[in-house]
């Protein structure tokens, strides 16, 4: 290996070796076909999901009564996941009655079986999704809604290192730069706004608050990467089927969750709708179609791009919680929002993308002059063919190489 090329030693004609490994053929090839239909689909999402993040703080904030929840976060979570595993089996019942002639039927036995064999990763993201859902709503304890989304961003950066680690994503010095901006703008927003006199699991609420922040920011970055890798390796997958067994592995584990608080509260406890208001019934949908949006997401787009998209929605959140609910926007919110919206201008700039680029127009140039080189030897190897056919076999050569 020479400059980072493979060279062979018989034509002496140069590869690049690949940076990273492909997760499915199938995957890489929609990523080569990519159709303005699908481009202006994923706008479509990020707007979607924008409205539905940003809404779902305001929810929760309203389902609190006198500062506390009436109901079990585990039942909300319980039934979100059963709502979703209900919208997978339509979509994958209409899904099904579309196929064309000679498709491999999708609600066949052996279809189901496979999916399942080669889909049970998916059981990793959903244990940690259950995790996550039940700390959304603790943190709602010790931050206003505005505030949460913009500690939850810090989901960015984390993401960034996991795929970089996991699925060898590679970032150019601009796009860590503007992470590094958004960490500013998160941390300029976060000033001042832990509540005072209050405490948690024994511990005073600013340790107890960056606790649960912790864990709120690195649970669902791994659970988000590790979703991504285990849909797009099984990108020929129905979504709807790969969306059935991940809902179906949450709901599962939503349900122990219930059963184990069952057995330290008592059996009173195990009443999954106690306490549910018609704000928890918006909470449960809007939870609902925030997870089938990042579906697609992780299968089609990227989760690099869903969490800036879920940034955008950090300024409604903001306003909203403001007129709703008198919260303040302080001059530290607008400085943060601002910092990150210059953030998420400079990570997806093109200029962020000049070393990538340049990347290419090697690879374009060594691939030209693999062209080049393979046409010469052919016509080298013609030309021998050739010569070899016109030549003429000598009486001398005639004679066999071993003796007789």
């Amino acid at each position: 290996m020479k400059n980072g090329m493979i060279e062979c030693s018989v034509c002496h004609s140069k590869l690049v070796p690949p940076n990273t490994k492909a997760f499915s053929r199938a995957y890489d090839l929609h990523k080569s076909r990519l159709s303005s239909k699908q481009r202006v689909l994923n706008v479509l999402l990020v707007v979607g999901d924008c409205m539905l993040v940003g809404l779902q703080p305001i929810l929760v904030y309203m389902s609190k009564v006198d500062g506390k929840f009436e109901f079990s976060p585990i039942s909300v979570n319980f039934l979100t996941e059963a709502a979703k595993v209900l919208f997978a089996v339509v979509m994958l019942l209409l899904q099904a009655r579309n196929q064309k002639v000679g498709e491999k039927p999708l609600l066949s036995i052996s279809t189901f079986v496979q999916a399942a064999r080669n889909n049970v990763l998916l059981a990793v993201p959903a244990f940690l999704y259950a995790i996550n859902n039940y700390l959304k709503f603790t943190m709602q304890l010790y931050f206003n809604p505005a505030t949460v989304k913009m500690l939850s961003n810090l989901k960015v950066l984390v993401i960034a290192v996991l795929l970089k680690m996991i699925m060898k994503r590679r970032f150019s010095i601009i796009q860590w730069e503007a992470l590094a901006l958004l960490l500013i703008g998160i941390s300029v927003n976060q000033l001042r706004s832990l509540p005072e006199g209050s405490t948690a699991l024994g511990l005073p609420v600013s340790t107890g608050a960056y606790v649960y922040t912790l864990i709120f920011v690195t649970v669902p970055s791994l659970a988000s990467v590790y979703n991504e890798y285990a849909l797009k390796s099984q990108y020929d997958t129905s979504i709807y089927l790969q969306n059935l067994f991940l809902y179906g592995y949450g709901a599962i584990f939503n349900f122990l969750g219930i059963l184990v608080m069952a057995i330290v509260k008592g059996p009173s406890s195990f009443d999954i709708l106690h306490g549910h208001s018609r704000a928890t019934m918006f909470l449960i949908a809007n939870n609902a179609a925030q997870g089938i949006l990042s579906s697609f997401f992780f299968k089609y787009a990227d989760t690099i791009l869903k969490k800036y998209s879920s940034t955008v929605a950090t300024i409604f959140t903001g306003i909203a919680s403001a007129l709703l609910f008198g919260h303040k926007l302080t001059m530290n919110f607008v400085l943060g929002i601002s910092i990150v919206f210059i953030s998420m201008h400079q990570f997806f700039s093109p200029i962020s993308k000049v070393k990538e680029e340049e990347q290419n127009g090697k690879l374009e140039m060594v691939d030209v002059d693999d062209k080049h080189r393979s046409k010469d030897a052919f016509i080298n190897m013609a030309a021998g063919a050739n010569e070899e056919a016109s030549h003429r076999v000598g009486p001398d050569e005639r004679q066999p190489l071993l003796p007789t």
